[in-house]
């Protein structure tokens, strides 16, 4: 693919500075199903296999639970059926899994609110569960060994998962689970945005997170680390970011380039991303193609400076907005708190507690950052407005995904059996 110049850039920048429908992530229904549909959160709890559902603003109390594994034992025969699938299988065991499995990554609504559609890391698929009876609709094996996270386009009908173990993106129809098309990425596909107008992807891919090969002067072993977009209808590729390369130049030669986490400004003319290793995040300037601040966070004199300690890589693990793009709110993983940062000063507010802060996201109407705290099996929401600790609600085993949809009206949970 040929250099962007800046011509080219600029025209990239433009046609992504578009306004955004905030929450940006919640599955759209039709207009005329609005009535007979709940906003709710989705809250995957990756080392049970289940995903709480619970209200999306006010006291974020659980409404119900689903079984996102009612398939197990059948993929679990194919496994072991299977010596390449097993050893991959172990190896995600006890590597990113920190010696549990993961059945549950990632998860989004259907537009109708009748099911929801689950990434399954150990079975390296992708599900729709039927809300009312618990059933599967549809299941898509993704190509490789591992599924990671997803993106919901902003009409709620497509789906884009990360392929880990294969470079890959796979965009499936939300409703039948067709693959629309796929497109290649750098080594370990992370994190997928649709821009707000659903014409393009953006994909983070964090390299190598697994070896102890941490030090600062070994990065380069981690891989290749790119942001790659692609046009969301031909999933041709339009422009390859490398961080490398903008935090050279700006002197950060010793920090990591793989992106994590990020979210764009309501306008989308700013990328503000977290990396590997980083207690902090930056801000990208897309129309001028470089990271314009850099912001440190504080650290937790408890947390060891060993970074092979680190989980995944990880030091901070998730960010999110608020709707007016006035806040930033900070998930500090390794350091146990998060924080509500304001976008102006990049001045944080008090660091709340929590238990290793896996995921941030905002409540449905707007005006609460919600972090899942997988160290203590709860998701706490913050008030943007003061930057404290509203409540903290339990969920199950190890929360990651937090992310928004829509349910029946009178949804409790699967019927039985």
């Amino acid at each position: 693919m040929p250099a962007f110049g800046t011509r080219h850039l600029c025209a990239v920048a433009a046609a992504l500075a578009l306004t955004v429908t905030a929450p940006a992530t919640t599955a759209a229904a039709a207009p005329d199903a609005r009535d007979s549909l709940r906003e709710v959160m989705f809250v995957g709890n990756n080392w049970d296999g289940t995903a709480d559902v619970i209200r999306s603003t006010g006291d974020f109390a659980r409404i119900g639970r689903i079984d996102v594994i009612p398939d197990r034992e059948e993929r679990m025969a194919e496994i072991n059926a299977d010596p390449i699938k097993w050893i991959y299988f172990q190896a995600i065991r006890n590597s990113v899994g920190e010696g549990h499995d993961q059945f549950v990554d990632d998860m989004y609504s259907t537009p109708d609110g009748g099911s929801v559609v689950v990434s399954r890391p150990s079975f390296a698929d992708v599900v729709s569960i039927d809300l009312a009876t618990g059933d599967i609709d549809w299941r898509f094996p993704v190509s490789g060994y591992r599924s990671d996270h997803m993106a919901v386009s902003p009409d709620g009908t497509r789906v884009a998962v990360s392929a880990s173990t294969s470079n890959t993106v796979h965009v499936l129809d939300i409703r039948t689970g067709e693959q629309l098309g796929s497109f290649g990425t750098g080594d370990k596909p992370h994190e997928n945005i649709f821009t707000s107008d659903g014409k393009y992807i953006w994909n983070m891919s964090i390299g190598e997170v697994n070896t102890a090969l941490d030090a600062p002067w070994l990065d380069w072993t981690k891989g290749n680390r790119r942001i790659t977009v692609v046009d969301a209808t031909t999933y041709e590729q339009v422009k390859v970011i490398d961080m490398r390369e903008r935090l050279d130049a700006i002197g950060l030669d010793d920090r990591s380039d793989a992106v994590r986490p990020a979210v764009f400004s309501p306008d989308e003319s700013k990328l503000y991303f977290q990396v590997s290793f980083f207690n902090g995040f930056f801000e990208y300037d897309i129309a001028s193609d470089r990271i314009t601040r850099t912001k440190t966070l504080p650290k937790n004199p408890a947390t060891s400076e060993d970074r092979t300690t680190w989980v995944n890589d990880s030091r901070h693990h998730g960010i999110s907005m608020s709707p007016d793009g006035a806040k930033l709110c900070v998930a500090g993983t390794m350091d146990d708190y998060a924080t509500v940062v304001d976008r102006t000063t990049l001045q944080e507010g008090p660091l709340v507690p929590a238990a290793k802060p896996y995921w941030a996201t905002v409540s449905g109407d707007g005006t609460h950052c919600v972090v899942s705290e997988s160290g203590s099996d709860q998701v706490t929401a913050i008030d943007f407005a003061t930057g404290e600790k509203s409540v903290s609600v339990p969920v199950g085993d190890h929360p990651q995904r937090v992310r928004l949809g829509h349910v029946a009206a009178d949804w409790t949970g699967p019927s039985a059996g």
